[in-house]
């Protein structure tokens, strides 16, 4: 329980876990392979999906490994070092980290990527079950917004079904209303029936 662990131990995994998911992998990645400045691409956004928009699935395939991977390690690294609780702040706080990074002035990503990678490791079957609904949905409709949205709502009802921890059930609400609130534009253009299908230019 958090009682339990210390406020300064609480603290360096909030830390931690937040500088892991400020690392904007996005930017680096295309930086550094000389696609130019991701935030001038596209949507401007720092995720896998906006990568693509640079023709580069390479690096967008990248983008995703490092956006998840950064929300996977916070939450192991914490869990070794100071156990359950502490790993469920340092993921959250790597999923705040992508959507508010420091280096990058506080605009980062919507977070999917990340939302993924810290589910995943804080409770496999929760994150895999999303991952499979992201995986069908955008199969069908083709609209990744779609499926990110539906993979963060059913998050919680999977954590809930699965009898997880209320930590980790907690964490699914919060990482998904912030998701549902960094796509308001995207669920305004599904209203309307405008959002883009993949392989499609935006209206």
């Amino acid at each position: 329980m958090l009682l339990s662990i210390s406020p300064l131990i609480l603290l360096i995994a909030v830390v931690l876990g937040y500088l892991l998911g400020s690392i904007p992998f996005g930017v680096l990645i295309t930086k550094a392979a000389g696609a130019g400045d991701l935030r001038k691409v596209g949507s401007g956004n720092i995720g896998a999906t906006n990568v693509l928009r640079t023709g580069r699935k390479d690096l967008a395939l990248l983008t995703l490994l490092g956006d998840g991977g950064k929300g996977l390690v916070a939450v192991l690294i914490a869990r070794s070092l100071w156990g359950h609780d502490a790993d469920v702040l340092a993921g959250a706080a790597a999923f705040v980290g992508h959507l508010f990074p420091i280096w990058l002035g506080f605009r980062g990503g919507k977070g999917v990527a990340t939302f993924f990678g810290v589910m995943l490791a804080a409770a496999w079957p929760v994150g895999a079950l999303a991952a499979l609904t992201w995986i069908l949905v955008f199969a069908v409709s083709r609209i990744s917004s779609l499926g990110a949205l539906s993979a963060a709502a059913l998050a919680i009802l999977y954590a809930f079904g699965l009898h997880a921890r209320p930590a980790i059930l907690v964490l699914a609400a919060f990482m998904a209303a912030l998701i549902y609130i960094r796509h308001h534009a995207n669920i305004g253009r599904l209203i309307k029936g405008q959002e883009p299908r993949f392989g499609r230019k935006p209206a």
